[in-house]
């Protein structure tokens, strides 16, 4: 188990996108939940369930050795005594690359233990791309009357 505690979900999100920044597989780990019943599902990219495969999936990701900046943007956040989800956008942006990358839509799952909160699920997919924005619904011609 862990010796880091986290007191809340925020503190525990805050150590996982340091985690990123940083490099650190190590603190990324200590966020996650020591049960191996977590998911981790990266943009595009397959669901992981366990310590095994989210570790190994971190381990290669934060090998790279690319200096991530990550700009969390529009939290939305839901909480409960035991569980709190976290839905964000994450805007990365990769050292020696002029413009960020397009938003990362996430959600963050985060349970609280005895040790503190600590992330079950992390579910990122690509944000939508620039491109034209649906048309507006059009205004109704006649109004409703509910009764």
């Amino acid at each position: 188990m862990s010796a880091k505690i986290f007191p809340t979900s925020q503190d525990a999100e805050n150590a996982f996108y340091e985690a990123l920044e940083r490099g650190d597989l190590e603190l990324m780990m200590a966020v996650w939940s020591d049960d191996d019943e977590i998911v981790c599902v990266h943009p595009a990219g397959p669901r992981l369930a366990g310590q095994e495969q989210v570790r190994a999936s971190w381990r290669q990701i934060l090998a790279s050795g690319q200096r991530l900046r990550v700009q969390v943007a529009q939290r939305v956040t839901l909480a409960g005594m035991m569980l709190a989800v976290h839905s964000v956008h994450e805007v990365i942006t990769v050292a020696g690359e002029k413009r960020a990358r397009p938003p990362v839509v996430v959600t963050n799952v985060y349970l609280r233990t005895a040790a503190g909160w600590r992330m079950i699920v992390h579910h990122a997919s690509p944000g939508p791309g620039p491109g034209p924005r649906p048309a507006p619904d059009p205004a109704p011609e006649t109004p409703k009357i509910l009764h």
